[in-house]
Formats: C-alpha cells, sequence, structure tokens
C-alpha cells in the first residue's frame, strides 16, 4: 500500500505543495516499515518521524493562514490538531501491540491517510484559492 501525489492534491502553492509532497512520502515509509515487518521499533521511529514533519508543516500552513489574514484559520487550527491526536493514538496503540498489526496499518490508511488527502483536496485548497484571489484580486 502507497499514497501518492496526484494532481488532484496540487494547491497551487508551491511551497505547501513541496511539503505534501514529503509528507506523504513519510507516510510511505511508516507504510513500508509495517509491511516489511520491519518491527515495533522501526514503525515507532517511522511515526515520531511523521509527527515531527506534521508539526513542521501545519506550524508553516497556519503561518501562512495569519499572513494573508485567512478567515477559516480557526477551524483549519481545529483540523489540524485533529490530525495530531489522531497521530498520537496510533502512537499509543503501537505501544500496546507488539508491532504493527493489520488493525493498525487500517488505522494508518483511515485515521492518517485518508484524512490528509480529504484535507488537502478540501480545506489547504480553499486556502490557496484565497490567497490566488486576495493575491489576484485586480485581476477580478
Amino acid at each position: 500500500m502507497r499514497a501518492e501525489f496526484d494532481e488532484t492534491l496540487v494547491t497551487g502553492n508551491e511551497l505547501i505543495d513541496s511539503q505534501h509532497k514529503e509528507l506523504i512520502e513519510r507516510i510511505n515509509l511508516l507504510l513500508k516499515s509495517c509491511e516489511d515487518a520491519q518491527g515495533k521499533v522501526k514503525a515507532v521511529k517511522m511515526l515520531d518521524y511523521l509527527l515531527d514533519y506534521t508539526e513542521f508543516h501545519f506550524s508553516a500552513e497556519e503561518k501562512l493562514q495569519e499572513e494573508i489574514s485567512y478567515p477559516g484559520l480557526k477551524e483549519h487550527r481545529e483540523k489540524h490538531e485533529e490530525f495530531k491526536s489522531a497521530v498520537k493514538e496510533l502512537q499509543e496503540m503501537l505501544e500496546e501491540e507488539e508491532g504493527p498489526t493489520e488493525t493498525f496499518v487500517a488505522q494508518v490508511q483511515k485515521n492518517v491517510v485518508d484524512w490528509l488527502f480529504t484535507h488537502i483536496k478540501g480545506f489547504d485548497r480553499s486556502v490557496a484559492e484565497y490567497k490566488f484571489l486576495t493575491s489576484n484580486a485586480d485581476r477580478l
């Protein structure tokens, strides 16, 4: 199983799009560690690695939203907190298990991959569109 960055995930903001690509690569490293049965230690390391980058990425997105006075910033932040909570729940799940189980992988798919793709296609794209519209108001 792999997550793929494709044209449906492009927001039009180069910084955010490049960070989304990196985030997806980190998700794929986590999934690969689970598929290769590399054990609990490797999966924990990959999950920590994913969470660290998520913190960095969400901070960059929220800073951009502050700079453009995005009206949906509060709701967007709440969604980011939702995701971080889901990842922390995965960390707890992994701690309790002997290694990455099928149930764990299914939760990664649902609470990380599916959530992220839905978030990018909705929330992040709306931020990029808002930024474009406010930057190009004279063209409208």
